[in-house]
Parts: C-alpha cells; sequence; structure tokens
C-alpha cells in the first residue's frame, strides 16, 4: 500500500513550485487531490487556469486521482466552497497543505497599505479561512485522522529585511497553527508548520543580497521542490498523530525541527521593580546570552548518522 491511500486532500497554490510538487508526489502516494491555484503572477496580478488544470493532467495521466479548483483562498466564501468541492468531489477531507501566497516585496519605510494588506490577506486571511471551514467539517465529521498543514517561511522566523508584510504573514501563521494545534486535537486533528527551502518563482525574485541561503538554482537538485514533499507526506499519513503544534523545516535534504518559543533567561523580584535595579539586571542576565548567540556559541548538535537520517 502507499502511504496515502484513501486519504484526500486539498493543496493550495497548487499549480506551480512546491504546491504542484506536494500535490504530484501525494497523489503518487496514493492521495486524492484537489488542486488549488488561481494562477496568478508572483506578486498577485492576473488569472490563469492552465497550471492547476496542468498538474490535474499529469497526476491522472500517471494513474492518480485528482481535479482542479480555481477558488480564491483569501476570499472567505470562495475557500468555503473549496473545502466543500472535497467534499463533493471525493465524499470526505483528511487533509489540508496551505501553500499559496503572493510577494509584494519592500523595505518598511517604502511599502504602501496596499502592498501590506495584499500578501497579509493571501497567506495569513488565506489560511485562517480554509483552516476554519476545515475545522467546522471535522469538528462534526469528529471520526478520523485530519491534518492541517500551513507553510511558514524562514522570512518569518528570522525577519527578512526586504519583506515586512511576508515576514509578519507567515510568522502569524506559526501562531496561528499553534493555536489550531491547541484546540483542534479533540476532533482527531493535528496542526503542524513547514518552512521549506526551494528554488521557485517566489525566491527567484529575492536579490541574491538577501538571501539566508546559497543562490537558488533550479539545476541544483537540493534546490528542487520536490524536497519539501517527505515531511509534508509523513505529516499528512495517518502515522503521525503524535507530531502537532510544531514547525518543521525542509531544506535540500535536511529535515528539521525547531524549538518552540521558550524562556532562555529570567529575572525575578520579591517587589515591584526598582528601574534601576531593572536595568541593571536586565543588562547583567539577558545581554551575555544576546550577545553569545551574535559571537557563535556553540549549539547541541546531532551526530552525523542522525543528522544524515541514518545512513
Amino acid at each position: 500500500m502507499s502511504r496515502l491511500d484513501g486519504r484526500v486532500a486539498i493543496v493550495t497554490g497548487a499549480g506551480r513550485g512546491i504546491g504542484a510538487s506536494l500535490a504530484r508526489i501525494m497523489a503518487a502516494e496514493g492521495c486524492a487531490l484537489v488542486v488549488n491555484d488561481l494562477g496568478v503572477a508572483v506578486d498577485g496580478g492576473g488569472e490563469d487556469q492552465s497550471p492547476a488544470a496542468t498538474v490535474v493532467d499529469e497526476i491522472v495521466s500517471a494513474g492518480g486521482t485528482a481535479v482542479a479548483n480555481y477558488d480564491d483562498v483569501a476570499d472567505h466564501a470562495s475557500a468555503e466552497k473549496l473545502i466543500q468541492c472535497a467534499i463533493d468531489e471525493f465524499g470526505r477531507l483528511d487533509v489540508v497543505v496551505n501553500v499559496a501566497g503572493i510577494l509584494r516585496d519592500r523595505m518598511i519605510f517604502n511599502m504602501s497599505e496596499e502592498e501590506w494588506d495584499a500578501v497579509v490577506r493571501v497567506h495569513l486571511k488565506g489560511t485562517f479561512n480554509t483552516s476554519k471551514f476545515a475545522a467546522i467539517y471535522w469538528r462534526k465529521a469528529r471520526e478520523g485522522k485530519y491534518r492541517l498543514i500551513n507553510f511558514t517561511s524562514g522570512s518569518g522566523l528570522f525577519g527578512a529585511p526586504g519583506q515586512p508584510n511576508y515576514a509578519a504573514a507567515k510568522l502569524g501563521i506559526v501562531g496561528l497553527t499553534y493555536s489550531c494545534a491547541n484546540s483542534l486535537g479533540p476532533y482527531g486533528v493535528t496542526a503542524n508548520a513547514i518552512a521549506p527551502g526551494a528554488a521557485t518563482r517566489m525566491t527567484a525574485t529575492v536579490p541574491e543580497g538577501r538571501r539566508r541561503m546559497r543562490p537558488l538554482s533550479e539545476e541544483d537538485p537540493q534546490r528542487s521542490p520536490d524536497n519539501i514533499a517527505p515531511p509534508v507526506v509523513y505529516l499528512a499519513s495517518t502515522e503521525s498523530d503524535w507530531l502537532n503544534g510544531r514547525v518543521i523545516g525542509a531544506n535540500g535534504y535536511r529535515i528539521s525541527l525547531y524549538n518552540n518559543p521558550e524562556v532562555i533567561r529570567e529575572i525575578s523580584s520579591p517587589e515591584p521593580w526598582d528601574m534601576d535595579r531593572a536595568f541593571e539586571h536586565i543588562e547583567s542576565s539577558f545581554r551575555p546570552a544576546i550577545e553569545g548567540r551574535r559571537m557563535g556559541a556553540p549549539r547541541p548538535r546531532t551526530s552525523g548518522d542522525e543528522k544524515r537520517g541514518g545512513r
């Protein structure tokens, strides 16, 4: 049996790039797919049904099961129609993978209100919309192993300087994922986020000086969007019940587990803080922790075999 036999999934933004790779690979693993994509340009302009239709044709030609969908995830009512599409076509919905997104890059002092709103609308509101209507269905169904898989970004986790709108939306998705993980467990749902690294239309628009990784080339197999699939397929499977409320990195041939936010230093007082004492203790306690990290203080690492998956 394939790993996703009998599962039904929606993948948004599945006409190109990472979304398309996920749709094709999940279908090859036995999943029935709703391939959702408006076919817009990187900045969100225009619409084109051919990218989603082409991916569906490829899946069906390879013996898989898929239908195309062109609903706008950023529109509340359209997102409800998208969720209903899976139920109408396949009789159920087990997995939602929220990949859809656009870019309107600008430094914070140059960014317009419209550029901010457009990116937050697609990424953060779009993820809310699909998650909400999937959760309504899962709450009523109750019998299943349901999966919400949201896409965040290193831009949000580390704060890309030329992407304040995108970074805010992507870190907002992490908070939304944590909330869903804590609220939807009683209905058989897990919620996790993926932080990907791959060569796509979107990464091609980022100036090289702002990239956190080496130059992205579509010819480099380590930069292939297909490398994002293994942790997503695992999360979408029925075997991943134990994994909930986490951020998983997928970059090249590496799969990473991020820490959830945690306190690393704390000072306390038996009485209200005197301002002089607060200044003194904040600096003496917090500053060494921050400066030590900046200077590259050693961090615990896995062994070579563990890091490489035991090869």
